[in-house]
Protein backbone atom coordinates (compact mmCIF):
# COMPACT_ATOMS: atom_id res chain seq x y z
CA UNK A 1 0.00 0.00 0.00
CA UNK A 2 1.53 3.71 -1.11
CA UNK A 3 1.08 6.56 1.43
CA UNK A 4 -1.16 9.25 -1.07
CA UNK A 5 -2.15 12.44 0.17
CA UNK A 6 -6.00 12.87 -1.33
CA UNK A 7 -7.54 15.86 -2.27
CA UNK A 8 -10.66 16.06 -3.79
CA UNK A 9 -9.69 12.94 -6.06
CA UNK A 10 -6.34 13.54 -7.16
CA UNK A 11 -3.74 11.39 -5.98
CA UNK A 12 0.28 12.02 -5.30
CA UNK A 13 2.56 10.81 -3.60
CA UNK A 14 3.68 12.57 -0.34
CA UNK A 15 7.53 11.37 -1.06
CA UNK A 16 7.64 12.89 -4.16
CA UNK A 17 6.27 16.72 -3.20
CA UNK A 18 8.60 15.98 0.12
CA UNK A 19 11.67 15.11 -2.49
CA UNK A 20 10.40 18.17 -4.85
CA UNK A 21 10.31 20.70 -1.92
CA UNK A 22 13.72 19.61 -0.59
CA UNK A 23 15.23 19.84 -3.75
CA UNK A 24 13.52 23.11 -4.73
CA UNK A 25 14.65 24.37 -0.90
CA UNK A 26 18.27 23.40 -1.95
CA UNK A 27 18.32 25.18 -5.44
CA UNK A 28 16.48 28.18 -3.74
CA UNK A 29 19.31 28.59 -1.03
CA UNK A 30 22.12 28.18 -3.73
CA UNK A 31 20.77 30.66 -6.02
CA UNK A 32 19.76 33.35 -3.36
CA UNK A 33 23.18 33.17 -2.24
CA UNK A 34 24.20 33.77 -5.93
CA UNK A 35 22.26 36.14 -6.60
CA UNK A 36 22.69 38.11 -3.59
CA UNK A 37 26.42 38.57 -4.14
CA UNK A 38 25.55 39.81 -7.32
CA UNK A 39 22.50 42.08 -7.03
CA UNK A 40 23.06 44.08 -3.45
CA UNK A 41 26.55 45.13 -4.83
CA UNK A 42 24.31 46.61 -7.81
CA UNK A 43 21.39 48.25 -6.28
CA UNK A 44 21.38 47.48 -2.63
CA UNK A 45 18.17 48.63 -1.45
CA UNK A 46 16.03 46.62 -3.82
CA UNK A 47 18.80 43.43 -3.94
CA UNK A 48 17.87 41.64 -1.74
CA UNK A 49 13.97 41.66 -2.92
CA UNK A 50 15.30 40.78 -6.57
CA UNK A 51 17.18 38.10 -5.67
CA UNK A 52 14.67 36.60 -3.74
CA UNK A 53 11.99 36.65 -6.50
CA UNK A 54 14.78 35.64 -9.32
CA UNK A 55 16.18 32.63 -6.83
CA UNK A 56 12.17 30.94 -6.63
CA UNK A 57 11.24 31.60 -10.16
CA UNK A 58 14.54 30.04 -11.30
CA UNK A 59 15.13 27.08 -8.63
CA UNK A 60 10.98 26.50 -9.55
CA UNK A 61 12.06 26.29 -13.03
CA UNK A 62 14.40 24.00 -12.58
CA UNK A 63 12.87 21.45 -10.20
CA UNK A 64 9.16 22.06 -12.36
CA UNK A 65 11.52 20.67 -15.39
CA UNK A 66 13.12 17.82 -13.00
CA UNK A 67 9.50 16.63 -12.17
CA UNK A 68 7.84 17.40 -15.15
CA UNK A 69 6.91 13.53 -15.33
CA UNK A 70 5.76 13.13 -11.82
CA UNK A 71 3.75 16.28 -12.06
CA UNK A 72 1.71 15.34 -15.42
CA UNK A 73 0.95 12.22 -13.58
CA UNK A 74 -1.47 13.66 -11.97
CA UNK A 75 -3.80 17.01 -12.03
CA UNK A 76 -0.81 19.26 -13.25
CA UNK A 77 -2.61 22.65 -10.89
CA UNK A 78 -3.03 20.17 -7.95
CA UNK A 79 0.53 18.43 -7.88
CA UNK A 80 2.11 22.13 -8.74
CA UNK A 81 -0.34 23.58 -5.58
CA UNK A 82 0.82 21.30 -2.94
CA UNK A 83 4.82 21.39 -4.03
CA UNK A 84 4.70 25.27 -3.89
CA UNK A 85 2.40 25.49 -0.80
CA UNK A 86 5.08 23.41 1.44
CA UNK A 87 7.62 24.97 -0.51
CA UNK A 88 6.20 28.50 0.91
CA UNK A 89 5.48 27.13 4.36
CA UNK A 90 9.38 26.12 4.55
CA UNK A 91 10.23 29.70 3.45
CA UNK A 92 8.21 31.50 5.78
CA UNK A 93 9.94 29.47 8.55
CA UNK A 94 13.87 30.54 6.50
CA UNK A 95 12.32 34.32 6.59
CA UNK A 96 11.94 33.90 10.33
CA UNK A 97 15.26 32.38 11.14
CA UNK A 98 16.95 35.34 9.56
CA UNK A 99 15.78 37.21 12.59
CA UNK A 100 17.99 35.22 14.58
CA UNK A 101 20.63 36.77 13.41
CA UNK A 102 22.50 40.07 15.61
CA UNK A 103 22.89 42.06 12.74
CA UNK A 104 19.23 42.01 12.10
CA UNK A 105 18.30 44.02 14.36
CA UNK A 106 21.37 46.07 14.59
CA UNK A 107 20.18 47.27 10.94
CA UNK A 108 16.77 47.66 11.80
CA UNK A 109 17.47 50.01 14.20
CA UNK A 110 20.02 52.24 12.25
CA UNK A 111 17.27 52.12 9.02
CA UNK A 112 14.89 53.45 11.89
CA UNK A 113 17.05 55.73 13.41
CA UNK A 114 17.91 57.17 9.62
CA UNK A 115 14.15 57.79 9.16
CA UNK A 116 12.66 59.18 12.91
CA UNK A 117 13.72 60.41 15.78
CA UNK A 118 13.84 57.71 18.35
CA UNK A 119 15.18 58.99 21.16
CA UNK A 120 12.06 58.61 23.28
CA UNK A 121 11.37 54.69 22.71
CA UNK A 122 11.18 52.42 25.04
CA UNK A 123 12.52 48.43 24.80
CA UNK A 124 8.38 48.05 24.52
CA UNK A 125 8.64 50.07 21.14
CA UNK A 126 11.52 48.30 19.74
CA UNK A 127 10.15 45.28 21.02
CA UNK A 128 7.15 45.63 18.58
CA UNK A 129 8.67 47.39 15.93
CA UNK A 130 11.05 44.46 15.62
CA UNK A 131 7.80 42.13 15.28
CA UNK A 132 6.03 44.18 12.74
CA UNK A 133 9.43 43.79 10.53
CA UNK A 134 9.66 40.21 10.76
CA UNK A 135 5.45 39.84 10.20
CA UNK A 136 5.81 42.38 7.34
CA UNK A 137 8.92 40.40 6.09
CA UNK A 138 7.30 36.72 6.43
CA UNK A 139 4.51 38.17 4.64
CA UNK A 140 6.37 39.28 1.43
CA UNK A 141 7.85 35.78 1.41
CA UNK A 142 4.86 34.39 1.42
CA UNK A 143 3.26 35.94 -1.32
CA UNK A 144 6.07 36.03 -3.26
CA UNK A 145 6.97 32.67 -2.83
CA UNK A 146 3.88 31.05 -3.65
CA UNK A 147 3.06 33.64 -6.49
CA UNK A 148 6.26 32.78 -8.10
CA UNK A 149 6.93 29.35 -7.30
CA UNK A 150 3.61 28.36 -8.86
CA UNK A 151 4.61 30.30 -12.05
CA UNK A 152 8.05 28.65 -12.16
CA UNK A 153 6.57 24.98 -11.88
CA UNK A 154 3.78 25.66 -13.80
CA UNK A 155 6.13 27.22 -16.69
CA UNK A 156 9.11 24.54 -16.25
CA UNK A 157 6.54 21.57 -16.41
CA UNK A 158 5.38 22.35 -19.34
CA UNK A 159 8.46 22.92 -20.87
CA UNK A 160 9.05 19.03 -20.64
CA UNK A 161 6.39 17.39 -21.86
CA UNK A 162 5.32 14.52 -19.56
CA UNK A 163 3.50 11.46 -20.06
CA UNK A 164 -0.26 12.40 -19.39
CA UNK A 165 -2.69 9.87 -18.51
Amino acid sequence: MSKTLSYGGDKLKFGDVVTAVASLTVAYILLESAYLAVFVQVNSYWGADVALILSVLTASLIIGYMFATKIHEESRRGAISRIAVLFTLVLAFYAMASFTNPYTSAAMKEGLESMFSTSGWTTMDWVSYSAFVMEILVAMYVVLALVFSFIGLYAGSMLKRGAKK
